[in-house]
């Protein structure tokens, strides 16, 4: 028998009407407001939709039209392939085109970029909010009930091949991600979760799952502000946040020798291992830091280190939460502790795999379990400790950047005839993508800088472009992208 669970937002407005939603900017609103807004947003979106149309995508920002047009599209019961605004025009072409979105709904900051995807795809049918908004509004066809295995989202990832895959999120997955969460840091009745993470990222978009799940308010941001954020978590209004090493490092900076209020409570940090001084600095303003592993084929956290165990177990990334689980693959058998292998998770917020990728999906699931590509170990106690995110992963501010399709972009200049990236360590981004190339003809490092910002993503582009004579390869001829910082010296 299937599955099911009620609307959320519907069922939460229904529970807990007057309870705050959300605030952003001194303005707030409560569920049963939300519900409301997200309704008439339903109802504008189903105007532009024939029935059978089933994706949209969203280019937005964080403000509250976002979420309205978010809940708006799940009440209609359409999926919402979120894209990265960061991205170039190119490159959210293929995202659209391949998730066969039947409309774009853009925030009028992205005028440029829906002005170049509308020349490369004059087919794609796309709104700016401001005209959505203004548009007249339909009676929504309203959306019940959810399957746990009915597609919610879309989240594209290039994985270490470097071509974007369509993460498929499931109401399930969501559902278990945010279970797993709060089992483990709890749910008080004060609790607020502040979202300063774009919302196009699982860490944005699971908060505000979180939020109609738990009924608790999202303190949303239109972006990071290390400031801002400190005056929030020194009056109390904040209980909960979610941030990367990076972002953290400049709250502390910005802090100076004060202290957040003691309602703060619960300070969730991904996107790699936290440097031990920062963790000694947050233990001595008593910071709770929960270090966690994840990814958007997890929807979210799927290893949480607690603050108790940060400085004993430095580098670790936690154990699994509940219901999920957590293994070490070592040459065909279950890795022993302290031995290397290749982390294989499972559990009921795990995807069900990505969208019309057959191969991709008979690589990553065997027998149940899904295959991250990350290395890793579990010592004796079982907390996992991560080596090497996705083999040669770069994260950068947060942010995935991967080798293989900036190597893709470089090897494109006429004057290249080798290409390899990997990272560097940077004191602000955590890491930043270095480009080694072998040129076939004279070519200047600016030339190609120039070159690969006019194809990627600014935080893509190589800060450096260093020449050398040959590209250090194993003797299958495969490239060892982490040789190449030998080079440097």
């Amino acid at each position: 028998m299937e599955t099911t669970t009620p609307n959320w937002l519907k069922k939460r407005a229904d529970l807990s009407p007057e309870r705050t939603a959300l605030v952003f900017n001194n303005e707030s609103w409560t569920f049963k407001e939300m519900y409301m807004m997200a309704e008439k947003s339903a109802g504008k979106i189903a105007g532009l939709l024939q029935k059978e149309k089933k994706r949209a995508a969203i280019l937005l920002k964080n403000k509250p039209e976002t979420i309205w047009f978010i809940h708006g599209l799940q009440l209609l019961g359409i999926q919402t392939v979120f894209l990265n605004s960061r991205l170039t025009a190119g490159e959210l072409l293929f995202q659209i085109q391949d998730s066969e979105a039947d409309l774009l709904i853009y925030d009028e900051d992205y005028s440029k970029t829906a002005d170049d995807l509308n020349r490369l795809y004059a087919e794609l049918q796309m709104i700016s909010v401001k005209k959505l908004l203004e548009g007249p509004v339909s009676e929504p066809e309203i959306q019940k009930e959810f399957a746990f295995n009915e597609v919610c989202s879309i989240m594209y990832t290039s994985g270490t091949t470097g071509k974007p895959k369509g993460v498929l999120q499931t109401y399930g997955n969501h559902w278990w991600s945010a279970s797993g969460s709060v089992l483990n840091i709890g749910l008080q009745e004060n609790d607020s979760w502040l979202c300063t993470v774009p919302i196009f990222h699982i860490s944005g978009f699971s908060i505000l799952m979180r939020s109609v799940i738990y009924g608790i308010p999202v303190i949303l941001m239109e972006k990071f502000d290390e400031s801002a954020v400190n005056r929030l978590l020194k009056s109390g209004e904040v209980t909960i946040m979610s941030a990367v090493s990076s972002m953290l490092s400049r709250m502390l900076v910005e802090l100076g020798e004060g202290n957040y209020h003691p309602h703060f409570r619960c300070m969730l940090v991904g996107g790699g291992p936290v440097p031990k001084p920062l963790l000694e600095s947050c233990k001595e303003r008593d910071i709770p830091v929960f270090q966690t592993y994840g990814m958007t084929e997890t929807s979210s956290q799927i290893v949480t280190l607690s603050p108790e165990d940060s400085l004993r177990k430095l580098g670790s990334a936690g154990k699994s939460l509940f219901p999920s689980q957590i293994k070490i693959m070592r040459e065909q058998k279950e890795a022993g502790a302290n031995e290397e292998g290749e982390i294989f998770v499972k559990g009921p917020n795990v995807t069900l795999g990505y969208l019309k990728r057959e191969e991709a999906n008979r690589d990553s699931f065997k027998d149940g379990w899904f295959s991250t590509g990350d290395l890793g170990y579990k010592d004796e106690e079982g907390y996992v400790f991560i080596l090497d995110r996705r083999s040669d992963l770069i994260i950068s501010g947060g942010e995935n950047v991967y080798p293989a399709e900036i190597e893709e972009v470089l090897l494109s200049h006429e004057s290249v005839l080798e290409a390899g990236v990997t990272g560097i360590a940077n004191p602000k981004w955590g890491q930043v993508p270095y480009g080694f190339i072998v040129a076939e003809k004279p070519v200047t490092e600016e030339e190609i800088i120039s070159f690969c910002r006019e194809r990627l993503a600014a935080f893509k582009v190589p800060q450096k472009i260093i020449q050398i004579e040959q590209m250090p390869r194993n003797g299958a001829g495969k490239l060892m992208r982490r040789h190449l910082t030998s080079l440097l010296t």
